[in-house]
């Protein structure tokens, strides 16, 4: 539908707007008696909402209730209160236009020169955990309305969201007025502030639905800032920089506590740390080099350290591949994990906490970066990529809390069933071999790594890497493999190196095949019934 016809010689210039009434309701009353304050000693006419209201007048300065002004009381719970033309005449009004100024005038209506407001903590109450109503009674309606409102007449109005612009106000109250550069400002930031609280609004119905039937949402909108400008991406060529999502809880919003500032390749192979860590309960640790683990562990059993000991452990995996990693611990660092790591060239370290001590040490090595993460952190639900033209969308790839009850449901297919005890280190190297690249085979004894075959474009390549990595540790190791071996050739590499358990999915057309090369060499093999590619 087209707009008005617009007739340029109509309007009448205004740069600096003098203020002579404000409208004020805010949810986040940070430094707003200070601005109250400088809108009285400029004899400014406040025109107010609810609590803000009563808080301007307790502290000693006239304020008029909306009420007032409309004629017309707040009603149902406050869900309406300005929305009223008495309100948004006074902000809608040109006044470079006489026949707008004729109307006000005509409908005793007086015009406001300033708007301040700031909407529901709706993405606050979201992330407080709250559901349904709770959330819903958060929707702000008023005020956007208004906040859009004076945004769009920006030529008479100028309006403020954000408690950080109060300086400026109160600076050019002093000066006369607002200037037409300040209020164009002011208005874009206006905008993009309902922009993102739509967003969030609209993501909070869209995740709602998730799940409803099996169904993923319709539309989908990802609202995210940008946090740091990156040196550059991958390589030096390409241009990069971070960003944090509306309502995130991950690697973006760490805390770096030491160290030079983060590469792109820093926050990718630190994700995949966190990933693989935080998949196990026990104290973990994960090492990454090029997004893949060259060690994953556990505590030893007993130990005094738990994870200092799996660090250690993670480490021995394959010591060289180590050299320049990643590393994600599940568990606050030690200051014995902290002087394990003394001599090792280490990229990053990222954990829930550090020890005081432990970051005394870690200060020594001026280019090493700690990262704390956030207090509520988790790992995320749903996994986006992005791909030319679009996006893709899936759950993401997460373990059963239930996972003991899962394993004991894997199918025996060759070999003895192992004794109870065993499980946990199975369970471990099914685990491990989620964090790793397909085409992935995981080699582990007393759950940690031994050796790990990542990336190849055939699985039994995979095989051979493994083995290779682990040597003699091979023997009597549990293997774990992220899908179905298509033939008998992987697993028979596997055996040769005297594995003693095959964990794998099943699936293939020749299970029977590989069955049958497991049962010959006295295997055990378990099929799971699930894959886990990662790609």
């Amino acid at each position: 539908m087209a707009g008005p016809t617009i007739d340029p010689a109509r309007y009448r210039h205004r740069d600096v707007v003098p203020v002579r009434r404000a409208l004020v309701s805010v949810s986040d009353k940070s430094d707003l008696l200070s601005l109250a304050q400088a809108l009285a000693d400029a004899g400014v006419d406040i025109v107010s909402t609810g609590s803000t209201a009563q808080t301007i007048r307790d502290a000693g300065h006239e304020v008029t209730d909306v009420s007032t002004v409309t004629g017309f009381p707040e009603s149902l719970g406050g869900r309406v209160k300005t929305l009223h033309p008495a309100v948004h005449a006074g902000l809608l009004a040109d006044l470079r236009l006489e026949d707008h100024e004729q109307q006000l005038a005509d409908l005793g209506i007086l015009p406001f020169e300033l708007v301040v407001v700031n909407l529901y903590p709706f993405a606050e109450t979201v992330a407080s955990g709250a559901t349904g109503d709770a959330v819903v009674e958060q929707i702000d309606i008023g005020g956007p309305a208004m906040v859009r409102a004076s945004a769009k007449n920006f030529a008479n109005v100028a309006v403020v969201v954000s408690p950080e612009s109060y300086p400026a106000i109160i600076e050019s109250l002093g000066k006369g007025g607002t200037s037409l550069a300040q209020r164009r400002e002011l208005a874009a930031r206006a905008f993009t502030h309902t922009a993102t609280y739509d967003r969030a609004v609209a993501t909070w119905f869209a995740e709602e639905t998730i799940g409803e039937e099996g169904d993923l949402p319709q539309h989908l909108t990802i609202k995210a800032e940008r946090l740091e400008t990156l040196r550059y991406g991958e390589n030096s060529h390409q241009r990069a920089a971070i960003y944090t999502r509306v309502g995130g809880h991950g690697i973006a919003q760490a805390t770096q506590l030491q160290g030079k500032g983060m590469s792109y390749n820093n926050y990718v192979d630190a994700d995949a740390a966190l990933r693989a860590a935080f998949d196990m309960v026990k104290p973990a640790v994960a090492i990454i080099k090029h997004a893949n683990p060259c060690g994953i562990a556990v505590t030893a059993p007993n130990a005094l350290d738990p994870i200092a000991s799996a660090h250690l452990r993670a480490h021995e995996c394959d010591p060289v591949s180590a050299f320049g990693g990643v590393i994600a611990a599940n568990r606050t660092v030690t200051l014995k994990m902290a002087e394990n790591l003394r001599d090792i060239f280490t990229e990053v370290i990222i954990a829930p906490d550090f020890e005081p001590e432990a970051l005394e040490v870690f200060r020594l090595k001026k280019n090493l970066r700690v990262l704390q993460l956030p207090t509520d952190w988790q790992q995320e639900t749903m996994d986006v990529r992005l791909v030319s033209g679009g996006l893709l969308l899936q759950d993401a790839d997460r373990f059963p809390d239930d996972i003991v009850s899962v394993a004991n449901d894997w199918e025996l297919v060759a070999g003895e069933r192992p004794a109870p005890e065993e499980l946990e280190g199975m369970i471990f190297a099914w685990k491990a071999c989620r964090a790793v690249k397909s085409n992935a085979i995981v080699l582990a004894q007393g759950s940690a790594t031994v050796g790990v075959g990542m990336g190849q474009v055939n699985r039994v390549d995979s095989c051979r890497l493994a083995v290779e990595r682990a040597g003699a540790r091979a023997a009597g190791s549990v293997a774990a493999s992220d899908a179905f071996f298509p033939f008998a050739d992987g697993p028979q590499v596997l055996i040769d190196a005297g594995i003693k358990t095959i964990i794998q999915p099943g699936g293939s057309v020749r299970d029977q095949e590989v069955i049958d090369a497991a049962r010959a060499a006295n295997v055990t093999m378990f099929f799971t019934g699930e894959r886990h590619f990662f790609h």
